[in-house]
């Protein structure tokens, strides 16, 4: 049976009438009663029992109809759903976030995609640099965000936004009263660092511009992640370099000022996902990326 069968044969059961189904399908009635013949043939009952008033279902055709809308049904429904999914308004999309990431860009993308995708299903996991990348690898996740991501083949990595770097002082700290912070001026404070991980990161690039200039790095603490480092901060156990989106912790006790060092300048978030994923999904959540990227290049 196909679907075709089944819509002729409901017009008839319906119309109980060869003539008026075939004028209601818009097809002659001849071939009309060509297919419900086939149709007959091949279930190998009788569906109908025609005579000069029209046609009156058969038990057997009676125990079909009472079949075909959910046939139809579903198959409308199958159909309407793969349309969907090949949209990008239906599915999932799992997203590979950092403790960092979350506090400005990232939550504002997932917010816009999934007020414009609803349907989608969005799962988050928190993951490191090398554990993203594993995981678009393995088609954990579809897509990642992070900063500082290493170059590779089958991996492309694309600017979501550049962030200035800032300095987060405990109040009361000489240097808070400044207004902007130079890395000179960084020369022998107790640093916290962060993350400390086997792969190069924020630590690494901070650690590098105090070598660039000849300062002395004092670090008094490493930790994983930037609630923690901006958590000691406020508890005075040292000050720390971090980025403009770390502002959005407004922990008591922590004052943040721009930072001004000729290598520490901006920091870009990137996103990152797999080379050649043609997943409609995928491509939905990249054209809000890209929205949100202009939008901030011109404001």
């Amino acid at each position: 049976m196909d679907l075709k069968q089944m819509r002729y044969f409901q017009a008839v059961a319906e119309e109980r009438n060869f003539g008026r189904a075939a004028e209601r399908l818009h097809i002659a009635q001849p071939p009309l009663t060509r297919h419900i013949q086939a149709l007959e043939a091949q279930l190998g009952v009788t569906l109908f029992l025609r005579s000069s008033r029209g046609a009156e279902l058969t038990e057997a055709g009676e125990t079909l109809l009472a079949e075909v809308p959910n046939i139809l049904a579903l198959a409308k429904r199958a159909e309407e759903q793969t349309q969907l999914a090949g949209q990008g308004l239906i599915g999932r999309l799992d997203v590979g976030i950092f403790s960092a990431g979350i506090l400005q860009a990232i939550p504002q993308l997932l917010a816009t995609f999934h007020t414009e995708r609803p349907q989608v299903k969005i799962g988050l996991h928190n993951l490191t640099k090398m554990q993203q990348l594993d995981a678009l690898r393995e088609r954990r996740i579809n897509i990642g965000f992070n900063r500082l991501v290493p170059m590779a083949d089958d991996i492309a990595v694309e600017t979501v936004l550049e962030e200035p770097y800032l300095v987060a002082l405990y109040e009361g700290h000489p240097l808070a009263t400044k207004d902007a912070i130079r890395l000179g001026d960084l020369d022998g404070e107790r640093m916290i660092l962060y993350p400390n991980a086997p792969v190069h990161g924020l630590a690494e690039e901070i650690a590098a511009a105090f070598h660039d200039e000849r300062i002395t790095l004092r670090v008094e603490q490493e930790v994983e992640d930037v609630v923690t480092c901006i958590a000691l901060v406020a508890s005075r156990f040292g000050v720390c370099i971090t980025t403009a989106s770390a502002a959005n912790l407004r922990l008591p006790g922590v004052v943040y000022k721009p930072l001004r060092s000729a290598r520490l300048r901006h920091i870009a978030l990137n996103c990152l996902y797999r080379r050649g994923d043609e997943s409609p999904t995928l491509h939905g959540f990249l054209e809000v990326i890209d929205r949100f990227r202009s939008a901030t290049a011109s404001s």
